[in-house]
């Protein structure tokens, strides 16, 4: 949607005259601001004069109410639903528990790996004590490893060895290096084994607590996928949980209008669910491009505590400076009445009000309303017309009964 609109800027001048009345022969008549007898119209109303309005040109852009933060809690783990806090449109504040889905599979995965866990612990600390044992009691200068032919061991270590040594046939520091190796060797491995332990572990607790979806901020849950009782795989959506507090206007801009965009600048919109103009602020430019339709997503920022809804239409009015400018004329509401579903004014053209038919535009102020065709510049309408008024005289000229 790409509407050209104008916004307003004030040019001319509205002349208000508040009619007052007084009793007279002929019945009740009122006097204008001019002193000019008025009749048939009741002190409440008033005559505007309508001045020109300069009015520049913009571009109106479809836009939808989006939510500040909105997350999509997905199941990380399979089991069955045993618990949601609430349903759509329930407010939770953060780290509550939203989701908690069955964890008895988990907790026995968690049994088996503390008893891993414990048989690691103990190859840990008897390797631990056998490298110790390898470093301060070598198993190469152990007595009883080589007892000798029927000689007492201690004659065998201290003759045998040595001769052996001496002849070439083993070598007592490469068997002790061997032997501390081994001994190191196997308790790296029990260390291995500790913290491969630990870290299935440490899995199993962050499994348990993904069966319990916590909310990361203050929201509301606007939509639940799952109910209580359901079996959920990894991957599957539980629920939709969104910021509403703080709303934003999702808007595709055309490329041309990005160049007078800047950060925190201020536009009008209307939300559509109330024909409620605000003021919202731009709060980002995403830096790439739609390649379908060639628009730039922008947000504005809408002031805190507004009623909207998420999803819901709106529109945004962006300056165009590519565009000229041009003349409107606007009204207060209160002088439009309806007649079905036809707008009408009552138009003062000399002694007499005339019915108006026109075609109203947008309204951009408060109790104002901009008027396409009906009217010109310059002329006077009735505001706040009472019930049952019609066309007719609108001055009492002299001699003529008031009515």
């Amino acid at each position: 949607m790409n509407i050209k609109i104008p916004a307003i800027f004030i040019l001319g001048s509205v002349i208000w005259a508040t009619a007052g009345g007084q009793t007279s022969g002929q019945g009740t008549v009122y006097y204008d601001s001019s002193g000019q007898i008025v009749s048939g119209v009741p002190a409440s109303a008033e005559v505007v004069t309508v001045g020109q309005r300069q009015t520049g040109v913009s571009t109106i852009l479809s836009a939808s109410v989006v939510p500040y933060r909105e997350v999509t809690f997905n199941a990380e783990v399979s089991g069955r639903v045993e618990y949601i806090a609430g349903r759509e449109g329930d407010r939770f504040n953060t780290q509550e528990v939203l989701v908690a889905i069955g964890s008895e599979k988990l907790l026995a995965r968690r049994g088996q790996v503390l008893a891993n866990l414990n048989n690691a612990n103990l190859a840990l600390s008897n390797s631990q004590m056998q490298y110790g044992r390898e470093m301060w009691s070598p198993k190469s200068r152990d007595i009883n490893k080589m007892p000798g032919m029927g000689m007492p061991s201690m004659f065998d270590q201290l003759f045998t060895r040595n001769a052996a040594s001496s002849m070439g046939y083993g070598n007592p520091f490469l068997e002790r290096y061997s032997d501390l190796y081994s001994s190191g060797t196997q308790m790296g491995q029990a260390q291995g084994l500790h913290l491969a332990a630990l870290s299935k572990l440490r899995e199993i607790d962050a499994s348990l607590r993904d069966t319990r979806t916590v909310s990361p901020f203050n929201g509301v849950i606007v939509e639940k996928m799952v109910e209580a009782g359901d079996t959920v795989q990894p991957g599957q959506p539980l629920l939709k949980y969104a910021d509403l507090d703080n709303l934003q206007l999702s808007v595709e801009v055309p490329s041309r209008l990005i160049s007078i965009m800047e950060q925190g600048m201020v536009v009008p919109a209307m939300l559509d669910f109330n024909h409620q103009y605000v003021d919202v602020r731009l709060a980002q430019i995403y830096p790439v491009g739609n390649p379908q339709r060639h628009t730039i997503t922008v947000k504005f920022d809408l002031p805190i505590g507004i009623s909207a809804w998420p999803g819901t239409y709106a529109e945004i009015m962006l300056p165009d400076s590519g565009e000229t400018s041009e003349s409107l004329i606007e009204i207060p509401t209160s002088a439009v009445v309806r007649r079905g579903s036809l707008p009408v004014v009552y138009a003062i053209k000399g002694d007499r009000r005339e019915l108006r038919l026109v075609r109203l535009g947008a309204s951009y102020a408060a109790g104002r309303v901009t008027v396409l065709a009906g009217l010109e510049a310059g002329e006077r309408v009735l505001v706040n017309p009472p019930a049952g008024v019609t066309s007719g005289w609108h001055k009492q000229p002299a001699g003529i009964d008031t009515y």
